[in-house]
């Protein structure tokens, strides 16, 4: 990272809105130069690890990826010998998700964005970044705050309460021209893949149509844990947990010849590790 003048990104999929960000920014804080401004949450991911930014400001909804999951995405692939960004989140939210950002000290403005309440974040932003903790501490200390904020904003991780409703017990499956009903219990992982998610047993593989995360919704999260923004797995599966020389977490599961990556978000479910 850039350790003299600061260096911002944006991303905001409405072209008026990040123009009028970057000229109050340009007011509020002339010496921050804006390396680049994208429009979607997948580009926002690749830019900011390109570019390496100090500062991010980031759109909650965005096509491809929300501003919470390019964040997640982007701290789990992060450089670990690297500071995280000090991160503003830019939302059109109700006052309950306002909380939750407040809850877990995460910077954020409203739209539209207003000039007082920008110079008080500007002024945060830049006690964060005077503040010389190293690397490690600062990454994993972003970790904890986006997962203590996904956890208020989303449904529950791994080995968090139970959902009220009845957990789901049978699949209605497509393989092939077929349509197949698969017992819950049988099922090792499920696995987002674009349109789809990957439903693996240990013989087999089906697709459904209902996403990962309204899935999550109606399954026990005793039973799946989730390891990664798009992967649940059965924890009584899980054969063992490996770590590689760059720290990163792999899964193996009975029955399954495939590893699955686990990502920086959920490694605290294997404290043991």
């Amino acid at each position: 990272m850039n350790t003299t003048a600061p260096r911002a990104l944006i991303a905001e999929d409405e072209p008026l809105l990040a123009a009028a960000l970057q000229h109050e920014l340009a007011r509020a804080w002339p010496a921050l130069q804006v390396v680049a401004t994208v429009g979607d949450g997948l580009a926002a991911v690749r830019e900011a690890l390109a570019l390496e930014p100090d500062v991010l400001f980031f759109d909650i909804r965005m096509p491809g990826l929300s501003g919470l999951d390019a964040a997640v995405e982007l701290a789990d692939a992060w450089p670990a010998d690297q500071p995280f960004p000090a991160l503003v989140f830019v939302t059109a939210y109700d006052q309950y998700a306002v909380q939750a950002f407040e809850a877990q000290a995460v910077d954020y403005l409203l739209k539209p964005v207003q000039s007082v309440r920008l110079q008080k974040t500007v002024q945060k932003l830049q006690q964060t970044l005077s503040n010389k903790a190293p690397a490690a501490i600062t990454l994993e200390a972003s970790v904890a705050q986006l997962r203590q904020l996904l956890a208020t904003t989303a449904p529950p991780l791994g080995g968090a309460s139970t959902p009220s409703a009845a957990p789901l017990s049978l699949l209605q499956v497509s393989h092939g021209t077929e349509i197949h009903m698969v017992p819950v219990t049988d099922v090792l992982y499920f696995e987002a893949a674009d349109k789809y998610v990957r439903v693996l047993t240990a013989t087999r593989e089906y697709l459904v149509r209902t996403p990962l995360k309204e899935l999550s919704a109606q399954l026990d999260p005793q039973v799946f844990w989730q390891v990664h923004r798009g992967t649940l797995v059965r924890a009584s599966a899980i054969r063992s947990v490996a770590r590689d020389n760059a720290g990163k977490l792999s899964i193996a599961l009975q029955g399954r010849p495939e590893k699955l990556a686990v990502s920086r978000l959920y490694a605290h479910l294997f404290k043991a590790m």
